[in-house]
């Protein structure tokens, strides 16, 4: 596979500086020196030359230094694809399925579909996750290349995901931003809790309807936590409608679905936005 990027840089980086910027891990970085598999400006050089704004670094990436870890296919339901092409597939992943296994023995969980979908030629690698009981977009890399790139938009909120969700209550206000952190529950492994040594958690909410009883929202996730949404609007006294963990009232499912995705497509640099009908 080969990869050609334009740096976007603020001041100039070495090489190795430069792809530990976009998150090439070292054992790649190690293969792509050794094979003399990086130009710069279609030159070989060494990894101490500096790279500036706007040059251009060429990658060639060989199958054979990343082989693929082994996973379960799994072909007994049919796969919602929202969108595909040769480095990235997304998904609507239904609600009651894992985003991957815990064990070898699993096989009902979204990763294992994905495999079973793509065949023997090629493996999924799991970009972020989705709780069991959320449904909507989720993306899957093909090959173990691609992360790095994809993962640095996670990082650097080039990537972003929003949700529509309902929540328990009226919310009075038209639009809030929870900032507050995130950390384990002291007492109960499955949750996670509002912590002040948590990490750093922020959901923009914009409230589309509301009623006495519930209100219909719009969520953005600044950060990626763990039961983000679901903490947050707890937090402020609004549990999502059907959450088995946070709430005490019943319904038929978690009232909680990934709608939206945006990214930007790695090696056509292209902006991409796959969209998902809400169920509910």
């Amino acid at each position: 596979m080969q990869l050609s990027l334009t740096a976007h840089l603020n001041e100039p980086l070495t090489l190795s500086d430069y792809l530990s910027s976009i998150f090439i891990p070292r054992k790649t970085k190690h293969f792509l020196r050794m094979r003399k598999n990086v130009r710069l400006n279609g030159e070989i050089v060494p990894f101490h030359t500096l790279v500036h704004n706007g040059d251009i670094v060429e990658m060639t990436f060989l199958k054979s230094d990343y082989p693929p870890y082994k996973v379960q296919p799994n072909s007994a339901r049919r796969l919602d694809v929202l969108y595909e092409d040769d480095h990235l597939i997304v998904v609507n992943k239904p609600i009651h399925v894992k985003t991957h296994p815990n064990s070898p023995q699993e096989t009902n969980t979204a990763l294992n579909y994905v495999a079973a979908y793509l065949g023997t030629n090629s493996t999924p690698y799991v970009v972020h996750r989705l709780d069991m009981e959320t449904s909507g977009c989720l993306m899957f890399a093909k090959d173990p290349v691609i992360l790095p790139l994809i993962n640095q938009q996670l990082e650097q909120k080039t990537m972003t995901r929003d949700y529509t969700a309902i929540a328990l209550g009226k919310i009075d206000k038209h639009q809030l931003v929870i900032n507050r952190p995130i950390g384990k529950h002291r007492t109960d492994k499955r949750k996670r809790a509002i912590n002040a040594r948590g990490q750093e958690a922020i959901t923009q909410v914009k409230v589309l309807s509301s009623n006495n009883k519930e209100t219909r929202i719009y969520a953005h996730l600044l950060t990626g936590r763990t039961h983000q949404i679901r903490v947050h609007l707890q937090s402020i006294g609004h549990s999502l409608k059907g959450d088995p963990l946070y709430s005490t009232q019943k319904a038929e499912r978690l009232y909680l679905h990934a709608h939206q995705l945006t990214f930007i497509e790695p090696v056509s640099q292209k902006k991409i936005t796959v969209q998902c009908e809400v169920p509910f």
